[in-house]
């Protein structure tokens, strides 16, 4: 039997308003906006994305997510270092400074991890476990990445922005782009790669808009697994993409201007914090928050922002 994986670590954007404020961006006043998180949830359940993006309900953190908050920075400031100087070892001694950064920006992070021993098991040791599979896979002396953890954000022709953040973009010297996400948790199961590589996809898609070039190679890195999925994209993938991503737009106003935000019931409901809440479940949503001043528009008419990052 195939079974869906549990959602990766949840990534460091910013979590959404939903209010009546516009925004202008390059000029254009944009009708809302989208992040491939965002989308992957109402992709996954629209009910998840209301709780989520329009409830704003509080969800708890737990050690995995954590630890891969830790991992991330620790890849990204290995490559302040000199090549020579990139070696597991000095990776290791990155993470004790990246607990404290997390921990300083997040106190109740502590907390939740507990004393020394649990963090030395919980965070360290499965740090330590990560980075040692990442090593496997690449070799940080032979890459200099053009850049990493970067926010990148395009507006369509509809005028909606997609946004996020890449951890690393590659630029080869023919000027071949490769983008690259590491993931904490294990590789999916047969059957939904594609459903993982919608990420890249869309940030692919952004990059290209902002960039003109087409990336040569979308790459998630499985550091749970130490399994690597590469897929090399075409023009049509990237405008195939685009479509989906309006079309999920679509929907989600859809459901904005109905109210109707249905579950979907599916592997990945095990590990929802909101089923108490789900009618799946024998729960009850909350009522919706009351809507914005202004009136919600179609897709594509002028219109306040509604930001889903």
């Amino acid at each position: 039997m195939t079974v869906e994986q549990p959602p990766d670590a949840p990534d460091d954007q910013p979590e959404p308003r939903v209010d009546a404020a516009r925004t202008v961006v390059d000029g254009v006043d944009v009708v809302g906006s989208l992040s491939p998180s965002r989308a992957g949830d109402f992709l996954s359940c629209p009910l998840l994305f209301r709780f989520r993006t329009i409830d704003r309900l509080p969800e708890p953190t737990s050690v995995e997510a954590v630890r891969g908050t830790v991992v991330h920075r620790v890849l990204e400031r290995l490559f302040d270092l000199p090549a020579v100087d990139r070696t597991l070892e000095r990776a290791f001694g990155l993470l004790s400074p990246a607990w404290d950064d997390v921990v300083a920006a997040e106190p109740e992070v502590a907390a939740l991890v507990g004393e020394v021993d649990a963090r030395d098991i919980g965070v360290m040791a499965g740090g330590r476990a990560a980075l040692e599979r990442w090593f496997t896979l690449e070799d940080p002396r032979r890459l200099e990445p053009d850049a990493r953890e970067v926010y990148v954000e395009s507006v369509l022709g509809s005028r909606l922005l997609l946004r996020g953040v890449v951890d690393r973009i590659d630029v080869a010297p023919d000027g071949a782009m490769r983008i690259v996400d590491y993931k904490t948790g294990r590789s999916p199961s047969v059957g939904f790669e594609a459903k993982a590589m919608f990420q890249l996809r869309f940030y692919a898609l952004v990059l290209w808009r902002i960039r003109g070039v087409l990336p040569r190679v979308l790459q998630l890195v499985y550091l749970g697994d130490g399994q690597v999925l590469r897929y090399e994209p075409d023009e049509a993938d990237l405008r195939a993409t685009e479509r989906k991503v309006e079309a999920v737009w679509a929907a989600i106003r859809t459901a904005q201007e109905t109210g109707e935000w249905l579950p979907s019931p599916s592997g990945l409901c095990g590990w929802c914090p909101h089923q108490a809440l789900c009618p799946v479940y024998g729960g009850t949503p909350p009522p919706l928050p009351e809507p914005p001043a202004e009136p919600v528009p179609a897709p594509g008419q002028s219109a306040p922002a509604v930001s889903s990052t």
